[in-house]
């Protein structure tokens, strides 16, 4: 499996990839939420063009090249916030969602970002269960940050409420420290002076 950053030529195949990875919600009752429109065209640009959209392809299969799934996120707070992660249903049980988060916790502490953080349904297996598995934890209310609170207000508007969700978290060990180049030997040079 290959991590990448989005193509301009990738972005119709990741509403394809988001419309596909909706439709298991409709086996949970969720139509709506499988009925979802995926993020336009233009935002994914956006995300394109920031450096904060990638892939995962498998060079090796009959796809090729083409995107099996993809995250997009924003710096909230502190933190690398996960906006949107999905993975086409064809390719799941291959650790690609597990790939994706990963390359985000590794470019995170580069930019000062000290965790991940993402929004969920909290009763949904592959949703909090999973995250739980690969290390976030949920949030109490308390934890909240403002930027956290003003993704769930958004969420709340837009219907997401209507089934649990939480807020988790995973902290990220700090980005390791520039070792300093050795200082360039001096020799010492005596100087006697005389009397």
């Amino acid at each position: 499996m290959r991590i990448r950053s989005a193509r301009r030529s990738d972005l119709r195949l990741l509403q394809d990839i988001e419309r596909a990875a909706g439709e298991p919600f409709r086996t949970l009752g969720m139509h709506s939420v499988a009925d979802d429109d995926p993020p336009p065209l233009d935002l994914l640009e956006t995300y394109r063009r920031a450096g904060r959209c990638w892939v995962a392809t498998d060079p090796l299969s009959a796809t090729g090249d083409r995107p099996l799934g993809y995250v997009i996120a924003d710096p909230v707070d502190g933190a690398l916030h996960i906006e949107q992660i999905s993975v086409d249903p064809v390719a799941a049980r291959r650790g690609i969602g597990r790939m994706l988060i990963d390359r985000l916790a590794a470019l995170a502490p580069g930019q000062g970002l000290t965790a991940l953080t993402l929004t969920t349904f909290s009763d949904v297996p592959w949703n909090a269960p999973y995250y739980a598995r690969i290390g976030f934890r949920v949030l109490h209310e308390s934890e909240l940050t403002d930027g956290l609170r003003t993704i769930r207000g958004e969420e709340a508007q837009h219907g997401l409420d209507r089934w649990p969700r939480v807020c988790m978290r995973r902290d990220l060990l700090p980005a390791p420290a520039p070792v300093p180049a050795p200082a360039p030997e001096t020799a010492s040079v005596a100087v006697s002076g005389a009397p």
